[in-house]
């Protein structure tokens, strides 16, 4: 297959359409003057991870907090070793994103005084189902936005170290998109994917996470010689078994505990009952002999059950269908749950781009917002605006009286033959096997389910070595379409993050987050040594761990080396 090559020039290029790139486009384009390219690979109707809508909010601060009580929440839930200025920046804008998207037309539930429904302390109820459409038609609207559906970003441009546009190729028509721009945003979201996931086989997709979301934007970066930050920080879901539903939904909307198979209330056992312990004190009940966990739902109202179900309806319909199916009564019956594979996600974890506090990354001329950029765990939606226009004000500001640059067509046309190359190679695997076996891999040495999420330095050993060996072959696989190549690469970007995953994991010798960071060798936590960001940067084939002091909340983190 030969591909022709269209090139555009834009001033900033916004790569990945979700939450935290629409925001960004939106943002950037209050200065008429600015054009805006913004990429998908699917369709910003309904890519990234509120593709299926969301029933609430879960950043926001409510009247009993403030700034530096939500600044203290995400820090005491992480151990301390989280960004605290990226986190408190985005804590600022909170509820004027939040405001802006209800002007868009998103549906805020209100009481009869007119004050937003709460679900939590940070969290207020919503009718979400069309949340992405409500962000895609204002992002249409403006006329200095270009939105480029079904076309997959392979590579940032690069200059004497700096990035100056994105190199990709539709997935609809033989072409290759050469786009330079003044800066570029990644907001391309996590990796799913990586781990063996719960469900095999037909319902392999059936996850937490967006399984659309393969780590492209972590994967360029690495590629290109960012510096990333906190990968071993995974993040794994407690989910409703099977269906992998939100716990959430039920023990927020009807305020029900967690019971093991004795009925009894097992959290507080193990601690606090935080994010983490919710889902380490489930894995041991059953490590103990326990099991199953449940949420407590049996004598819960009718009323409670109707509210379910509309929720789940909402935002995970998997849930509402299967209880419909199997005539499960919530009221009746406890609801079992379960631990997900691990993820790879800067939203809910902090995994990603190390970035200062205007979402610079470490390379000129490349910034990061939403659930790619790391360091600030607990963004959810409204934090991936707040960071989705923090990164596009920033961007503005720079790109004043700044130039495009372009690469000779030489690099282009080595850039397209190497494309091209995909479909003429000869392998004898296809992209699904080495997909299953870079899951089995990262399960069984890497600390997946089967593991329950513990992994050793010896068994790290093994799975770097099978994970380079697996890149190795993939980079011979064959596509017959352009829909076979986008698989490829996504399994290509998948095995670069599972790499820096690994390296991470090898280097903190300590455990600081149960489940998430399950260290076998080092069980404990060390405050004494490991009060520090571990960070990484991949030249030459070989990861270099950096290690970083903390930065406090009112600091001004800038890159200095």
């Amino acid at each position: 297959m030969k591909l022709s090559c269209e090139v555009l020039k834009t001033d900033i290029l916004i790569i990945g359409g979700g939450a935290a790139g629409c925001f960004a486009a939106l943002s950037a384009s209050q200065k008429p003057s600015i054009q805006i390219i913004i990429v998908d690979k699917t369709n910003i109707k309904r890519s990234g991870c509120l593709a299926a809508g969301v029933n609430a909010l879960n950043a926001y601060i409510s009247e009993d907090e403030t700034l530096d009580s939500f600044v203290d929440y995400v820090k005491n839930e992480f151990n301390d070793v989280v960004r605290e200025d990226l986190v408190y920046t985005i804590a600022k804008r909170l509820n004027e994103v939040t405001n802006k998207i209800e002007k868009m037309g998103l549906t805020i539930l209100k009481d009869e005084s007119g004050n937003y429904v709460s679900r939590g302390k940070r969290s207020i109820k919503i009718n979400g189902e069309n949340i992405k459409p409500i962000l895609a038609k204002a992002v249409y609207d403006r006329e200095n936005i270009r939105v480029l559906n079904e076309v997959n970003i392979v590579d940032y441009i690069i200059k004497a170290g700096e990035v100056i546009g994105a190199f990709g190729f539709s997935i609809s028509e033989e072409k290759v998109y050469v786009i330079y721009s003044k800066a570029a945003i990644c907001t391309t979201g996590g990796a799913a994917g990586i781990y063996k996931p719960n469900n095999p086989g037909f319902s392999r997709h059936k996850m937490w996470y967006s399984p659309f979301n393969t780590g492209a934007g972590y994967a360029m970066g690495i590629r290109a010689g960012a510096e990333m930050t906190t990968f071993e920080m995974r993040f794994i879901a407690l989910r409703c078994k099977d269906t992998i539903a939100p716990t959430g939904t039920i023990a927020q909307g009807v305020k029900t505990p967690q019971i093991n198979g004795n009925l009894e209330e097992y959290v507080k056992r193990y601690g606090k009952p935080t994010t983490i312990n919710r889902l380490y004190s489930t894995v041991m009940e059953n490590v103990n002999g326990k099991g199953p966990c449940y949420l407590k739902t049996q004598g819960i109202t009718e009323s409670q059950v109707q509210d379910l179900f509309k929720a789940y309806l909402n935002m995970a319909p998997s849930q509402a269908l299967s209880w419909f199916d199997r005539k499960i009564d919530p009221s009746k019956e406890n609801i079992e749950v379960e631990g997900t594979e691990p993820y790879i996600v800067g939203g809910h974890g902090a995994s990603g781009y190390w970035i200062d506090t205007n979402r610079k990354t470490s390379m000129n001329g490349l910034y990061a917002a939403g659930d790619v950029a790391g360091g600030s765990p607990k963004k959810y939606v409204t934090g991936c605006f707040a960071e989705g226009e923090i990164a596009a004000l920033s961007a503005l500001k720079d790109i004043e009286n700044k130039k495009l640059r372009i690469m000779s067509q030489n690099e282009i046309n080595k850039k397209i033959e190497h494309l091209e190359k995909f479909f003429t190679n000869e392998s004898q695997f296809k992209v699904e096997e080495l997909e299953e076996a870079m899951q089995k891999v990262m399960d069984e040495y890497c600390g997946g389910i089967s593991e329950n999420y513990g992994y050793t330095y010896k068994k790290l050993v093994i799975g770097e070595k099978r994970i380079d060996e697996l890149l190795q072959l993939s980079k011979d696989l064959r596509a017959d379409d352009l829909h076979e190549l986008l698989f490829i690469y996504e399994l290509i970007d998948r095995l670069y993050v599972a790499k820096i995953v690994i390296a991470h994991l090898k280097a903190r010798k300590e455990t600081r987050w149960k489940c998430y960071e399950q260290n076998r060798d080092y069980p404990e936590k060390d405050d004494t040594n490991w009060r520090k960001y571990v960070n990484s940067i991949y030249k030459d084939g070989r990861v270099n761990i950096v290690f970083r002091d903390l930065v406090e909340r009112k600091e001004v983190y800038e890159h200095k080396n």
